[in-house]
C-alpha cells in the first residue's frame, strides 16, 4: 500500500514538474529587467520555502521525540531535515547563479545570504553528528539540540529582509506574503504550481528516507542483539 502511494505521488509530481517546466521555459515571456534569468526564481524561491519550513518541521518532530521517547519521531526529524537541506542548497546555488548574472558576482556577504549559508552548514553538521553517534537515544537527543540552534538561524534567514531592509538581497516578491511584492499573477501562478510540485517531491523523498531509516534501525537492532551473544 505504501509503495503504491509513493509511486503514485512521485508520478503525479513528475507530471506536474514536466508541465511546469514547459510553462516556465516556453510559455512565459522574459522579465523586463532580468531577461531570461528570472526563470531560476521558480526553483530558487520554492527551494528556500521548503528548506526553511522543513527545518521547522524537523525541529517539531525532535521536540515530540524528547517528550514521547519514540525513535520514530527522531527518524522523521532526520528524514525531513535531510530533505530540507537539499532544497536549501538548491536555493543557495540558484541564488548564486542569479547573483552572478545580475550583480556580476557569485556571492555577497549580506545578512540573508550569510545566514542561509550558516544554516546549511549547521544542518550538514547535524547529519554528520548522526553518523558519528551510534547509540540511538543519545543520537536523537544531540540531534534535537543541534536542530534547535539551526532552526533559530532559519528563522533569522526568513526575517532578515524585515530586520535589514537595506540588504543587497531582493525583497519579497510573492503578493500574499506580509510586506510582499507585487508579482504579476501571470508569473506568480506558475511559481505556486511549481512550489506545489516540489512539495510533493519533498514528501516522496521524506517517505523514502523514512523507510531507509526504519531498515537501518532494524539492522542496528539485529547487530546489537548479535553482539550481546
Amino acid at each position: 500500500m505504501r509503495n503504491g502511494i509513493v509511486v503514485t505521488l512521485a508520478a503525479v509530481c513528475a507530471g506536474m514538474l514536466a508541465w511546469n517546466l514547459h510553462t516556465i521555459l516556453l510559455g512565459l515571456p522574459d522579465e523586463a529587467r532580468q531577461d531570461a534569468i528570472f526563470r531560476i526564481m521558480y526553483f530558487h524561491i520554492p527551494g528556500g520555502i521548503l528548506g526553511l519550513t522543513g527545518f521547522g518541521v524537523g525541529l517539531a518532530c525532535s521536540l515530540v521525540y524528547l517528550v514521547k521517547k519514540d525513535l520514530w519521531w527522531d527518524a522523521l526529524a532526520a528524514s525531513t531535515t535531510e530533505v530540507a537541506l537539499v532544497f536549501s542548497l538548491i536555493n543557495l546555488i540558484t541564488g548564486s547563479i542569479w547573483g552572478r548574472q545580475q550583480w556580476g558576482i557569485w556571492w555577497a556577504w549580506d545578512a540573508r545570504l550569510t545566514g542561509m549559508l550558516i544554516c546549511c552548514l549547521v544542518f550538514a553538521g547535524y547529519l554528520m553528528l548522526r553518523r558519528a553517534v551510534e547509540e540511538p537515544n543519545a543520537r536523537a537527543r544531540l540531534s534535537a539540540v543541534v536542530s534547535v540552534f539551526g532552526t533559530m538561524n532559519a528563522w533569522f534567514v526568513y526575517k532578515a529582509i524585515d530586520w535589514f531592509p537595506r540588504l543587497q538581497h531582493p525583497g519579497p516578491v510573492l503578493s500574499f506574503r506580509t510586506g510582499g511584492g507585487r508579482m504579476d499573477a501571470a508569473l506568480e501562478m506558475p511559481l505556486l504550481w511549481n512550489a506545489l510540485a516540489l512539495l510533493g517531491l519533498a514528501i516522496v523523498l521524506v517517505m523514502v528516507r523514512m523507510r531507509q531509516e526504519q531498515a537501518s534501525r532494524e539492522i542496528d537492532s539485529l547487530r546489537r542483539m548479535a553482539h550481546s551473544y
